[in-house]
């Protein structure tokens, strides 16, 4: 599992965005920035959709004023629906960045099996990167969402 002061794995992640796909290489992604990356277990689910995502559209402009360059929002959906479930959420301030297959999130270490619901999908995090460091690695415990608020992270910034 990624730990904090270690560099982000190298990999690809996708973003739709205006009718366009891009395929973004992760060091470009997090290179010469500070960047917050959130991760959800999936996009227009319950605790995702009514709290973690909301939380940065609304604290996008707080987070930015303390330094931080990007927010992006990670899952491991398509592209399609990550840009979807942006738009549902005015999230365009967020990058919605989609790890279709889930290697990105198997890199990190921060990968989970939920069997019939999904298969492999993403644990529920944010991580501070500085430059392609990881500064802070804040990690939720199965079925809780206590520590990767965005009023969490703006407190540790």
């Amino acid at each position: 599992m990624i730990q904090e002061q270690e560099k982000m794995p190298i990999g690809q992640l996708q973003e739709l965005k205006d009718g366009n796909m891009t395929t973004h290489n992760t060091p470009e992604l997090f290179a010469n920035k500070k960047v917050v990356l959130f991760a959800v277990p999936g996009a227009f689910t319950p605790t995702c959709s009514a709290a973690h995502l909301p939380g940065y559209v609304v604290s996008a402009d707080e987070l930015k004023a303390k330094g931080v360059d990007e927010i992006m929002c990670i899952s491991v959906n398509d592209a399609f629906v990550m840009s979807a479930w942006g738009e549902a959420q005015n999230a365009e301030n967020i990058r919605m960045l989609a790890d279709g297959d889930g290697s990105y999130t198997k890199a990190l270490g921060l990968e989970m099996e939920t069997g019939h619901f999904g298969g492999i999908r993403s644990q529920r995090y944010a991580i501070v990167i500085d430059n392609g460091i990881v500064t802070n690695l804040h990690l939720e415990k199965p079925k809780e969402f206590e520590v990767s608020k965005a009023e969490v992270i703006l407190e540790t910034l």
